[in-house]
């Protein structure tokens, strides 16, 4: 059974940096493509980026050359490095796996991030 557990949203103050992180377990980590995505108050769940099993990546309009997605698959482990950031990041960020051979999504709890301005 695969379970993600995120950890690293914090209060944060606006311009200031901040690393989420995604612990994958129950499953072959390598070859699925992982994401992180957020959801805002009174908003739709939206996607941040997204990155393959062989590293192609994919962001947001409203994230590019600010936030950065990376994967260590020795520790079954997938990155969000969170720069310049802006009031209008706060949101609950989830971390998401999609299996590569059944093309089922697997989500974590949710890691509140809050920025102040």
């Amino acid at each position: 059974q695969v379970q993600l557990v995120e950890s690293g949203g914090v209060l944060v103050q606006a311009g200031g940096s901040l690393r989420l992180s995604c612990a994958a377990s129950g499953s072959i980590f390598s070859i699925n493509a992982m994401g992180w995505y957020r959801q805002a108050p009174g908003k739709q769940r939206e996607l941040v980026a997204t990155i393959t099993g062989g590293g192609s990546t994919n962001y947001a309009d409203s994230v590019k050359g600010r936030f950065t997605i990376s994967r260590d698959n020795a520790k079954k482990t997938v990155y969000l490095q969170m720069n310049s950031l802006r009031s209008e990041d706060t949101a609950i960020y989830y971390c998401n796996m999609r299996d590569f051979v059944s093309r089922r999504d697997s989500w974590g709890q949710g890691t509140q991030v809050t920025v102040s301005s």
